[in-house]
């Protein structure tokens, strides 16, 4: 096992989320909010949903980690994102960027090109997006991804490396990486494709693990593996996406400090 690997507390990750409840600053796509705070809750993390241009910047100074995530973006949340952005970067807030379709759309593509500038904390998405942001793609079709995992690692170290932060890129297996050490992570479920916000979910939970446990890679891995336990737990008992997407959320209630120590986590 490697020192990446070794670095990598998750058991005490774990239980530093449980006893911090990190309130988690969520500018997100409309058709998912009512998941990614469930998700939050769930984990034991505060979710709040600020949007609004004239609070988002206030917020995001006093929240514990911000997640801006360009699902459905439109001037005015546009103009919100910027102004978390930066406030989040002057107050030492973590932030987490989620380049949802960036790539395909020129409006959102500039967007993110703007923010990825003001360094966040971590990118995550997954591989047509991150590497549409690295400038090493043209996007994939729509949501989905039309690369693996492994065709943005290349990409997901140049982009880490730019911003001094971590990417994380969703795949069979996720790839996370800060530029010099590269972790993946297995398991989970296909059902987790088949439910509207799950990645725009992880994207939040990343966020409240970075800022529980201080440590960029450490807590973008350990809510990548949070969440892929989970879902492997859900897929025993569910029927069909309905019933996958409500067992998830109690999967990930249940998920404890022991469980999560021994989640699949492995080098490159």
């Amino acid at each position: 096992m490697s020192s990446a690997v070794e670095s990598i507390d998750l058991r005490a990750a774990r239980e530093a989320l449980s006893a911090s409840t990190p309130l988690v600053h969520c500018l997100t796509n409309t058709v998912v909010q009512t998941l990614t705070a469930n998700a939050l809750l769930a984990v034991g993390a505060a979710p709040a949903m600020v949007d609004a241009p004239q609070e988002a910047g206030e917020f995001a100074a006093v929240a514990s980690a911000v997640l801006i995530n360009v699902g459905t973006v439109h001037e005015r949340t546009a103009e919100a994102m910027r102004l978390a952005a930066r406030s989040a970067g002057a107050a030492g807030t973590p932030w987490v960027l989620d380049p949802v379709a960036v790539g395909g759309l020129t409006y959102r593509t500039q967007l993110a090109a703007e923010l990825v500038e003001l360094a966040p904390s971590v990118v995550r998405g997954n591989a047509s997006e991150v590497m549409a942001l690295a400038g090493a793609g043209a996007g994939g079709r729509g949501v989905d991804s039309t690369a693996g995992a492994d065709d943005a690692a290349a990409a997901a170290a140049a982009l880490a490396s730019r911003t001094g932060g971590v990417v994380a890129v969703s795949g069979e297996l996720d790839l996370l990486t800060d530029g010099r050490r590269t972790v993946r992570v297995g398991g989970g479920s296909l059902l987790l494709t088949r439910t509207t916000g799950a990645g725009c979910a992880l994207g939040a939970l990343v966020a409240a693990y970075v800022a529980a446990t201080g440590d960029t890679l450490t807590g973008a891995v350990a809510a990548h593996a949070h969440v892929a336990m989970a879902a492997e737990r859900a897929a025993r008992t569910a029927t069909g996406p309905g019933t996958f997407a409500a067992a998830w959320l109690d999967a990930l209630d249940a998920v404890g400090p022991e469980d999560l120590a021994g989640a699949d986590v492995r080098t490159a």
